[in-house]
């Protein structure tokens, strides 16, 4: 008696029915399997060890504080902020800092009193903007509170890239600044990303002394963490010489630890503990002034920046450290958990293709699992970082579940197929064409807003890895106008995508191979007949 059984290269292989169990390939592939899975989370994951910049003993100088907690924004209605987070929250950076930075006074009323209890200094600030109404709302409070708060207030700062935001003119701000300063007793400033001081000479005269950003991720030649920290020291020194006398604090600096890649500027949270221990000891080596972005992860930021506006912080959005200051610190804080997930899907793949009977399957099955349970959670784990609306979770939730078919379609591919896998290999393999689809349509949509809008936008590689492999060594039929136009899409995509990028965007690349994988995929698919 003969039984047919398909692996996942070719179809159509026979074998006599008592054929034996290949053990020792099996064993070996799963050790294998085993072995990658571990590494490759491992490897994400393990801690790495840095000089420690902060202690019980000594404290840095300032960081900045918004005070929302992680389910609120400041775009709230009503809005309302939790004087029992504020207090927690001044508690927890008095053990690291010496003073904090805020933004607005609106809803920061008990503030000063909090960071009197708690020993903190504060740069208080006023948010000025298009609207005269609220700009002179903020300023008298601005005032008011410099005023009552002498103790605790040691200087104020009239408006926050009011400038390069364009909401108000350079001579309306000057006129706003020594409005402050006749009504304060406080070194008054303004702070903006460095190149807007050179663009508006006019502020300089009125403030005493300048507050400039330096934030290397975000310029428009990103710099690399190992080029970062002097790009801060030439600037600083520039500003230093051009603007001597008056002083130059450094009033924002950092690194995100999650988001995207721009050219060779990679946000984790290894490169953000990088940054800011080596910042923090080269500006206490030159007598620097300055002020970290941003005590707390603040996930708000995130619906208007992409990911990567969420992770600024020195401590993450439920108050936890991320090892930013001192300590060891992993990139994949949860990579354990992820090795767990990850080995359940390995084990789910081998129940799900059985005993099989080749050596090519004993080989390919479990490998198959470490390769899905790999894909699969660093897949979770980007949109763990990543994911804002519903409708993203949505998106998110689509992809898994075609991965998790696609894993179940090639597993079963590999089995003996007899019984309950005969019946759910047969019915995944008439639906073959429609995963192949949703790949590609997926994959298309996603290389278009690489290409068109990608500022904000994550590299989702890892949702694509499995289906372009499994289908591109084992193509099926599929709809063919439909899978030419996607292959078309994302065929067109790879070189402006990469132009956009910079050829030394790793995560570019990355997307730029898996899309490649699935050119490769459709166009193999598009050249099976249907039976």
């Amino acid at each position: 008696m003969k039984v047919t059984c398909a692996a996942l290269l070719p179809d159509g292989l026979t074998m006599p029915a008592t054929s034996r169990f290949p053990f020792l390939a099996y064993l070996f592939a799963c050790l294998l399997g085993l072995f990658a899975l571990g590494g490759f989370w491992y490897g994400l994951g393990k801690p790495v060890i840095l000089p420690d910049v902060a202690s019980a003993t000594h404290k840095l100088q300032c960081a900045s504080y918004t005070p929302f907690d992680k389910d609120q924004s400041p775009f709230d209605v009503p809005f309302k902020l939790r004087p029992e987070r504020m207090d927690a929250d001044l508690a927890l950076l008095a053990k690291s800092f010496e003073c904090i930075r805020t933004y607005s006074m609106t809803g920061l009323e008990a503030l000063p009193d909090l960071a009197r209890k708690h020993g903190l200094k504060l740069m208080i600030g006023a948010w000025v903007n298009s609207n005269p109404v609220d700009t002179e709302k903020e300023v008298d409070l601005l005032i008011a509170s410099a005023n009552a708060n002498a103790d605790v207030v040691t200087s104020v700062i009239v408006g926050n890239e009011t400038l390069l935001r364009k909401e108000v003119t350079g001579a309306q701000l000057a006129k706003l600044i020594n409005k402050v300063k006749s009504q304060v007793k406080q070194p008054v400033t303004y702070a903006d990303v460095w190149e807007f001081w050179l663009k508006h000479p006019e502020i300089a005269p009125a403030v005493d002394f300048l507050t400039i950003h330096l934030l290397p991720y975000w310029e428009d030649d990103p710099s690399n963490i190992d080029a970062a920290l002097q790009h801060v020291a030439e600037v600083r020194q520039v500003f230093g010489n051009k603007f001597a006398p008056k002083d130059v604090v450094i009033g924002e600096t950092g690194w995100p630890s999650e988001g995207r890649q721009r050219e060779t500027a990679l946000p984790s949270r290894v490169n953000e503990a990088k940054f800011i221990r080596g910042f923090v000891i080269m500006a206490e080596q030159q007598g620097w002034h300055y002020n970290l972005i941003e005590a707390f992860d603040q996930p708000w930021k995130r619906a208007s920046e992409g990911a990567v506006g969420g992770y600024w912080g020195l401590f993450d959005a439920d108050r936890q450290d991320k090892g930013v200051l001192a300590g060891p610190v992993s990139n994949v804080p949860y990579w354990s958990q992820w090795l767990a997930v990850g080995g359940l899907i390995f084990l789910g793949t081998l129940i799900l293709g059985g005993r099989v009977r080749t050596t090519r399957a004993a080989l390919v099955l479990p490998l198959l699992g470490a390769l899905a349970a790999c894909s699969i959670g660093a897949w979770g784990d980007l949109a763990r970082v990543t994911t804002r609306f519903a409708s993203e979770w949505l998106w998110v939730a689509l992809l898994t579940g075609l991965n998790l078919l696609v894993l179940a379609h090639a597993a079963l591919t590999l089995s003996a197929r007899t019984g309950w896998r005969e019946r759910a290999f047969n019915a995944l393999e008439r639906r073959a064409g429609w995963l192949v689809a949703g790949a590609g349509f997926a994959a298309a949509v996603m290389m278009l807003e690489l290409v068109i809008d990608p500022r904000y936008r994550s590299f989702p590689s890892v949702a694509f890895i499995l289906p372009a492999l499994v289908y591109l060594c084992r193509p099926v039929s599929a709809a063919r106008r439909e899978i030419a136009l996607l292959t078309f899409i994302i065929g067109a995509g790879i070189a402006p995508q990469l132009f956009r990028e910079g050829l030394q965007n790793q995560q570019a690349w990355g997307w730029a191979l898996v899309s490649v994988l699935m050119v490769a995929m459709l166009w193999r698919c598009l050249r099976v007949r249907k039976a």
